[in-house]
C-alpha cells in the first residue's frame, strides 16, 4: 500500500517522556519526528490534536490456537483483534496441534502467519522431554525464543525430566521462556481437592489447588538453574508474592539474564473475583489473592517484573461453562489489554510512560526485537492513535475474538483505540478493521 501519512500535535508518549509532536511516516518507516513537519508530497494528514500516540504494543505470550485448535481461535481472528487492542506484535505460543516439537511444524507456522496475520508475528519453538536436536537448531535471530512448560495443563509439551532441563538450559544459546508451576504440588492438590469435594468443588478453589507454592517451586528451580548455567531465562505470568523476591532490578533491563512478566488477568482480578466471574477467569498459573496482586504489582512498578503481557488463551463459550474440573484454563485478552493497563493509569495506578515501557519498549529490549516497540525515527511504523479520555465499554457486539467472549464484559474503560498502524498501513481506524495489509516476521538483534 505505501501510502504517507503525517500525524499532526499528537501527545507522544514515548521512552519517558511526554511530548506534542507531528510524525510522518512513509515506506513503513518513521521517517521524521519534530515538532511541526512541513507539508510532504502526497502525505495524507491525520489530525491528533486530541489524542496521544504510543508504539504498538509488543504481546510476549498468546495462544492464537492455529494449527489444530481453530474452533478456539485463529491467527487471522485473534491478531484482528490484537491489533483493535493496540498490539501490533505478538509473539505466540507452541502448544498447538500438533505442538511445534521440530524445524518444519515451526516453519509451518510462520508460513500461516505470513498468510492471515495482521499484526507482526513470531513463533516461539517447543520442548519436549525428547526433541532436544530439533530445540538446539532454532535460528536466534529468526524466532523469538525457546518455550518450557515446567508444569502441566499442556499435554504433551510438559517438560518433567530433569536431564532434559538441564540440557536446554546448558545448551542454548537464546532466550528461554518458561511456565512455572511444579506438577508434583499440583497433582497431590488436586487428588485431595477431589477427595474432599467431588463435584462440589466449583473455581474458588482454583488458586489454593493451583498455589503459591507450585509456583515457587518451579520458578525458583529455573531461576536456579539459570544462574548456574548463564541461560538467558524469562520467566511468565508471575502471580504470587513469594515469587517476586526471585528477581532483581539492580541493573537495567538490558543487561538482566533473567527477566519475567506479569500478565493482564494477574493486574487485574484476584480471588475474590472468581465468586461474579467463575470459569471465565481459570487461567493457570491461577489468579490469587489480592496480596498477591499488590505484590506483582510492587514489583512490575520497581522493575522486578520487566514487562506486562496478556497470556491471551481462547476456549469456546460451551467449553469454559463446564463444570470448574472440566472447564480449560485460559481466556482471551488482546483486544482490552492495552486499554485495561491504560485505565490503570488514570486511577492513579502506574504513570502513563510507564505503562508505555512495560508493554511497548520492555518487551522490544528484552527480546532484542529489531527497529521496533520505540517511537524512533528508522523504526517501523508500529505506532497506536488512542484517546485517553473517551470511555469504551466491552460488549459481545464489539468483541473480535474468535470465541465470542471476554472476561471483560460490561467493564467501561477510561481510553479507546482509534487507529492503529502496522508497518505504516491503517489496520484498524474508528472501529473498523481495515483489510489488505498483513504483519510481518519480527527479526531478532542477536549475536
Amino acid at each position: 500500500m505505501d501510502k504517507s501519512y503525517i500525524i499532526r500535535n499528537a501527545l507522544v508518549v514515548n521512552e519517558g517522556t511526554e511530548n506534542h509532536a507531528d510524525v510522518l511516516i512513509s515506506n513503513g518507516i518513521i521517517q521524521k519526528i519534530d515538532k511541526q513537519i512541513s507539508n510532504a508530497v502526497n502525505a495524507i494528514e491525520i489530525n491528533a490534536e486530541a489524542l496521544m500516540l504510543m508504539p504498538g504494543a509488543i504481546d510476549d505470550q498468546v495462544h492464537f490456537r492455529e494449527p489444530g485448535l481453530t474452533h478456539k481461535g485463529e491467527i487471522y481472528t485473534e491478531s484482528r483483534a490484537s491489533v483493535a487492542g493496540g498490539i501490533t506484535s505478538y509473539m505466540e505460543m507452541p502448544n498447538t496441534n500438533p505442538p511445534a516439537l521440530t524445524q518444519k511444524l515451526l516453519q509451518e507456522k510462520y508460513e500461516i502467519g505470513a498468510q492471515k496475520s495482521l499484526a507482526n508475528f513470531s513463533f516461539f519453538m517447543g520442548t519436549s522431554n525428547d526433541n532436544l536436536e530439533e530445540v538446539l537448531r532454532t535460528d536466534k535471530k529468526n524466532v523469538c525464543g525457546i518455550k518450557i512448560f515446567m508444569g502441566s495443563s499442556t499435554g504433551s509439551m510438559l517438560v518433567d525430566n530433569k536431564q532434559t532441563l538441564e540440557a536446554v538450559f546448558s545448551k542454548a544459546d537464546l532466550l528461554i521462556a518458561t511456565h512455572c508451576e511444579d506438577e508434583a504440588t499440583i497433582k497431590s492438590n488436586l487428588e485431595l481437592y477431589k477427595e474432599k469435594y467431588g463435584d462440589a468443588a466449583n473455581v474458588t478453589m482454583h488458586g489454593r489447588i493451583r498455589s503459591e507454592e507450585a509456583c515457587y517451586l518451579s520458578s525458583s528451580m529455573a531461576v536456579e538453574m539459570a544462574k548456574k548455567h548463564n541461560t538467558r531465562l524469562h520467566i511468565l505470568h508471575i502471580s504470587t508474592a513469594k515469587e517476586t523476591a526471585l528477581f532483581g532490578n539492580d541493573i537495567p533491563l538490558a543487561q538482566k539474564r533473567i527477566t519475567s512478566e506479569a500478565c493482564i488477568h494477574h493486574l487485574w482480578f484476584c480471588d475474590e473475583d472468581y465468586k461474579t466471574k467463575g470459569n471465565f477467569i481459570k487461567w493457570n498459573p491461577s489468579i490469587k489473592t489480592s496480596a498477591d496482586r499488590d505484590a506483582v504489582w510492587a514489583a512490575l512498578l520497581d522493575n522486578r517484573i520487566d514487562i506486562i503481557a496478556t497470556d491471551h488463551a481462547p476456549h469456546t463459550l460451551e467449553e469454559k461453562t463446564q463444570h470448574y474440573w472440566q472447564a480449560p484454563s485460559g481466556g482471551p485478552l488482546v483486544q482490552h489489554a492495552v486499554q485495561a493497563m491504560l485505565t490503570k493509569s488514570a486511577e492513579g495506578k502506574i504513570p502513563l510512560t510507564r505503562v508505555i515501557e512495560k508493554m511497548c519498549h520492555a518487551p522490544a529490549i528484552c527480546f532484542n526485537v529489531h527497529k521496533r516497540g520505540f517511537i524512533r525515527e528508522g523504526y517501523s511504523a508500529d505506532l497506536v492513535l488512542v484517546d485517553i479520555n473517551k470511555p469504551y465499554t466491552v460488549q459481545k457486539n464489539n468483541l473480535l475474538y474468535k470465541c465470542g467472549w471476554s472476561p471483560m464484559e460490561g467493564t467501561t474503560f477510561t481510553a479507546t483505540v482509534i487507529t492503529t498502524f502496522v508497518n505504516g498501513n491503517i489496520v484498524y481506524d474508528n472501529g473498523n478493521i481495515i483489510e489488505g495489509s498483513n504483519g510481518q516476521r519480527l527479526t531478532f538483534d542477536r549475536e
